[in-house]
């Protein structure tokens, strides 16, 4: 079982997920594999899409996208539609300004409470989790 899963089963009512899109530079198709899974959320499917864009990482390009897409049966006239829509483009540029302005420099970067984690281990979360709910008593 994933990291991120393990902490939310750990801590139902006390940590929330939050995720925001920072496409890096340096990979040309990072921007358009963003948009796709916000369009693939639309469709109730963004983390099984965002998982498979992970997996693809190195082999990603328009048609490995849109395969993706094919491959978790999305409505792909719909998929196609919503990777164009400005409000999409818009999020996405907007979460890029706020990662960077709190100092975001890679993927993934995990924040708890403003502080960048850097021990992404289960353990490295709960020890910042429980120091972070132990201020709050």
């Amino acid at each position: 079982m994933p990291v991120l899963e393990q902490v939310l089963e750990q801590y139902p009512e006390k940590v929330k997920l939050v995720v925001k899109n920072f496409p890096l530079g340096n990979h040309k198709f990072s921007f358009q594999a963003a948009l796709a899974a916000l369009a693939a959320q639309r469709q109730g499917k963004y983390w099984e899409y965002h998982d498979l864009l992970f997996m693809n990482y190195k082999n990603l390009n328009n048609e490995k996208i849109l395969e993706l897409a094919r491959d978790l049966k999305l409505d792909m006239d719909k998929f196609q539609k919503d990777t164009k829509d400005l409000s999409l483009r818009a999020k996405v540029n907007q979460d890029v300004m706020d990662g960077r302005k709190a100092g975001v420099r890679g993927t993934p970067t995990v924040f708890i409470n403003g502080r960048i984690l850097r021990n992404r281990s289960l353990q490295g979360f709960k020890a910042m989790i429980d120091e972070e709910l132990a201020k709050n008593k």
